[in-house]
């Protein structure tokens, strides 16, 4: 079932991380890399822009270079407050369709990014995959903690004036290929919980959805494709109870996957399922 109009797309590729996007940073052509803006564009509704340790000067320029050529509006993503200032001070609204920018992240940690609303309004992603517990800083556990988190870094958000509409959680994916804890079932499961929360109404959820898969092989052994699939069975499970965002492929064919799907089964059962009884789970599926 097609999942289109459900599910907004944060276009992943110009992100450091990436090894063929590195590699374009480090030989400093941005022609190449506008033309990767380019290319996501169709599909997305922002383009992410992740210049990893890079000197900041490079956020500025990649910001004022793509939006001489694209008009989405773009996602900063950066731990660094220097380097969303930066990009902040030349993002120009009206060359993204009048649309703000998203500031992709702050977290408990870095509350002081919300001085950054002085420069222009964002729209911003939220980190729920921590929490305060006295004066600890705390990983989240269970989905209750994935809950407690939201309302933490929200009371924040809203001491800024920021709207529930311009408020993303992240409650954070882990890869499921190395999912000893349990924490597959706590996302998803916190996310429910986010998404019925009438505090939250009108508030929106992403993840990084290609983390989810990232340690386990493309292909099964019979060629059948592997990633793809599992991501559709997380986005079935969570997108019905508010997730509709993800830092995510435009090149990918995301949709909901029937109960009886291979990947869907092994999902269900992996939320049944708790220590390296999901690691084998997750092995049998791409083994067959």
């Amino acid at each position: 079932m097609a999942i289109n109009g459900k599910l907004n797309i944060i276009a992943e590729k110009i992100n450091d991380s990436v090894p063929s996007t590195h590699e374009l940073f480090a030989k400093g052509d941005i022609p190449a890399i506008i033309a990767l803006a380019r290319e996501q564009a169709e599909g997305a509704t922002y383009i992410d822009v992740n210049i990893g340790m890079n000197d900041p000067s490079l956020m500025e320029e990649l910001i004022k270079s793509i939006q001489k050529q694209v008009d989405l509006p773009l996602s900063i993503d950066t731990p660094s407050p220097e380097i969303a200032e930066r990009a902040l001070k030349v993002y120009d609204p009206a060359k993204a369709q009048g649309k703000k920018p998203l500031l992709n992240s702050i977290s408990l940690g870095r509350l002081e990014m919300f001085d950054l609303l002085k420069i222009q309004p964002f729209r911003t992603l939220l980190m729920a995959s921590e929490r305060i517990e006295g004066s600890e800083t705390v990983q989240n556990c269970v989905p209750r903690d994935v809950l407690d988190a939201a309302r933490q870094i929200y009371e924040h958000a809203k001491k800024h004036g920021i709207t529930n509409d311009d408020i993303i959680f992240d409650p954070t994916i882990a890869p499921v290929g190395s999912d000893f804890q349990g924490l597959t079932r706590m996302t998803v499961d916190g996310i429910a919980l986010i998404g019925k929360h009438e505090t939250f109404k009108g508030c929106h959820m992403s993840v990084g959805l290609s983390n989810f898969t990232v340690q386990i092989p493309s292909k099964t052994q019979s060629g059948a494709l592997v990633k793809t699939p599992l991501e559709n069975a997380f986005l079935t499970l969570t997108v019905p109870n508010g997730l509709d965002y993800c830092v995510g492929s435009t090149k990918k064919k995301y949709e909901f996957l029937p109960e009886d799907h291979p990947a869907m089964v092994t999902l269900n059962d992996i939320m049944k399922l708790d220590g390296f009884d999901v690691i084998m789970r997750v092995q049998e599926f791409y083994n067959s």
